[in-house]
């Protein structure tokens, strides 16, 4: 297959799962596997385009990018500033730096994202099914101690297949704090803390970039920042009338596709 309708093809899939509940890391490996597409090059292009995605959600979010970055609201109480998405961050960095190589060379492969699909979704139907009153409806309101905490959470996601978004938005339900606030607060976190991880990895293996992928590169690139854009907003809907569930069931049959289309 053409590698540019390659490209096209991941960028889709990495703009329509990279933030919604569904483990972006799972779709790209199975994907990229039934196409063909899982060398070397392929770690290079899957990172670049994760930069794609990362900027459909500083867009979306840009005010409020805004309003953080101003000297005066750096430390800001009332209201989301730097500290909060510093500390909602902290646990992941942390965890994620010192564990880096074990996360790359032993937790990527299908068996363990298998797992991660399964776990999640069995997290993410027990938060919808047990968790306490709401108390925090909107982002703003989210405390530090309460970003900290979904911070913890967000390091479940460090597990492949877990998902990032699936694991922050359930942490913040066990919280008290409604789905669309925690999903716009794993979606501003995300900027910085993919952008850090992408940057590291992609200092990593830069030397493997070649101009006769420079089309492939911006595909893919442009197509996750597309996609991914009307995903969030559609996602940001979703959730205001509708539950973590249908998420959890659909990860239960990607895992189940996967175990098939791998080992049997």
């Amino acid at each position: 297959m053409d590698q540019n309708i390659i490209a096209f093809i991941l960028g889709i899939v990495e703009g329509a799962t990279e933030f919604l509940p569904v483990s972006s890391t799972g779709h790209m490996i199975i994907v990229g596997d039934f196409l063909g597409f899982s060398d070397e090059k392929a770690g290079v292009f899957e990172v670049f385009i994760q930069l794609g995605a990362i900027l459909s959600v500083f867009l979306l979010y840009r005010e409020k990018f805004m309003t953080m970055l101003k000297r005066e609201n750096w430390t800001r109480r009332n209201g989301l500033s730097l500290v909060h998405i510093f500390f909602g961050m902290l646990p992941a960095m942390v965890i994620g730096f010192f564990g880096h190589s074990f996360i790359k060379n032993v937790l990527f492969s299908p068996f363990t994202v298998i797992i991660g699909l399964l776990a999640g979704s069995v997290f993410m139907l027990c938060a919808e099914r047990f968790h306490p009153d709401i108390r925090v409806n909107r982002v703003d309101r989210l405390s530090i101690w309460q970003c900290l905490q979904i911070g913890f959470f967000q390091v479940l996601s460090l597990w492949p297949g877990f998902s990032r978004s699936g694991s922050t938005i359930a942490g913040g339900l066990w919280l008290g704090v409604s789905r669309k606030a925690a999903a716009d607060f794993s979606f501003i976190m995300a900027v910085p803390i993919m952008l850090i991880a992408c940057t590291y990895d992609f200092l990593k293996i830069a030397d493997q970039l070649a101009w006769s992928d420079f089309l492939m590169f911006v595909i893919g690139f442009v197509t996750a920042f597309v996609v991914a854009y009307a995903s969030i907003v559609w996602f940001l809907k979703f959730l205001n009338k509708s539950s973590l569930a249908s998420f959890a069931y659909y990860r239960i049959v990607i895992a189940l596709i996967a175990l098939w289309y791998f080992y049997l």
